[in-house]
């Protein structure tokens, strides 16, 4: 492997920081406050669980942590960066940069292969195309699809295909992975699968990682569990 896996506490910034956060939105007349106040800090290396019930902002927190939407109040950093009063162009290269996003579905692009999907956002970011392929071969070997690298979607079962998802968000070396119910289309025995790839991928390359989940047994493979509550994060 070419990446040396780093360790929770290394001395680097965090990867995330947050400060209280705090978001709502408008129902006719009535606002319902979502985020009260949240403050959560993310270590380099370091993979954490996030559960709550469906409901309890953990998707809007993830929006937040990802830069794809403001908070109303509090401070975001990012991998060093103070966010919260970037411009969307900043935030975007922020975002194309230092993130990596996993989601329930895959979304991949049904027309091309699984090396040319991963090697995508390095293309986007402006990396030479035979960079951004050898990019996508190592780690699309690394969660054990090195003999399907011209597989098209189609052609993949859904648990490679999330696997193909997990190498696409780690395309550009992101300091920070985020990931909403990524198992959560997969059945018991797949989902099983993919997240013991995808934990073996994130703690070989060193990245952290905030994972949304219902699944207990998942939360408890991560190095430590919050729990959205009343709209603010406690240890669960």
């Amino acid at each position: 492997m070419s990446e040396a896996a780093a360790r929770p506490g290394d001395g680097l910034a965090p990867a995330l920081r947050l400060a209280g956060i705090a978001h709502g939105y408008r129902q006719g007349s009535a606002r319902l406050d979502v985020l009260k106040g949240v403050d959560l800090e993310i270590r380099s290396g370091e993979i954490v669980a996030l559960t709550g019930p469906s409901g309890s902002g953990k998707s809007t927190l993830l929006h937040i942590a990802g830069l794809m939407e403001q908070a109303d109040s509090g401070t975001l950093t990012l991998a060093g960066h103070p966010v919260s009063d970037l411009g969307d162009g900043e935030r975007t290269r922020l975002r194309r940069d230092h993130l990596g996003f996993v989601y329930q579905f895959h979304h991949l692009l049904p027309e091309f292969s699984a090396e040319e999907n991963v090697m995508l956002p390095a293309l986007i970011a402006g990396r030479r195309k035979a960079d951004a392929r050898a990019r996508a071969r190592e780690l699309l070997s690394l969660v054990g699809l090195g003999e399907r690298l011209e597989h098209r979607p189609g052609e993949l079962s859904g648990g490679e295909q999330q696997r193909v998802a997990v190498a696409r968000a780690l395309a550009n070396e992101p300091d920070l992975l985020l990931a909403d119910e990524p198992t959560g289309n997969l059945d018991p025995a797949t989902a099983d699968q993919v997240f013991k790839v995808f934990i073996e991928v994130m703690k070989t390359t060193g990245r952290a990682a905030l994972i949304a989940t219902h699944n207990p047994d998942l939360a408890a493979a991560m190095d430590r569990t919050v729990s959205l509550a009343d709209g603010r994060l406690i240890p669960a």
